[in-house]
């Protein structure tokens, strides 16, 4: 019988283990089990420009919400937001592409309005600005203006 208690104990213990581990493993990851509770909202711009799914979105520097699905729809990208439900965005908001540091990752800023009306689930933004194309500036300050005849 101290046998099978030990046993069960020592199992007990394992799972508890293993269960903590995969806890961890998915909090710093940063995925969610049961998808958040975020709202969304869309933007569409000329080009992402290595922007990619799962990227923060900020306000003031804060982060907000996340990046969760680009796609193609009539010749720009359309960048669908996912943001927490306690962020309010007015509708003259101004979304960004930004780049953290000279060669970091992409993120979305929110530059907020003056407008006391909010958008809502599903609502677009209007007012964006595309990702600098670092590599088109290099390129066009070293090689010069190709375009001379």
């Amino acid at each position: 019988m101290k046998k099978f208690n030990l046993e069960m104990t020592v199992g007990l213990f394992m799972a508890i283990g293993l269960l903590a581990i995969a806890y961890l493993t998915l909090n710093v990851g940063g995925i969610e089990l049961f998808g958040g509770n975020y709202y969304k909202l869309y933007a569409n711009f000329d080009s992402v420009g290595g922007l990619k799914t799962g990227a923060q979105v900020e306000i003031a520097g804060v982060p907000v919400g996340k990046v969760s699905n680009i796609t193609l729809k009539d010749d720009q990208a359309r960048v669908e937001l996912s943001l927490r439900p306690d962020v309010k965005v007015g509708s003259d908001v101004f979304a960004s592409i930004k780049t953290q540091g000279i060669i970091g990752d992409k993120y979305v800023l929110l530059t907020p309005g003056a407008d006391d009306d909010y958008l809502k689930d599903g609502d677009e933004i209007t007012d964006t600005e595309s990702a600098v194309d670092l590599e088109s500036l290099i390129s066009k300050y070293v090689f010069g203006n190709v375009d001379k005849k």
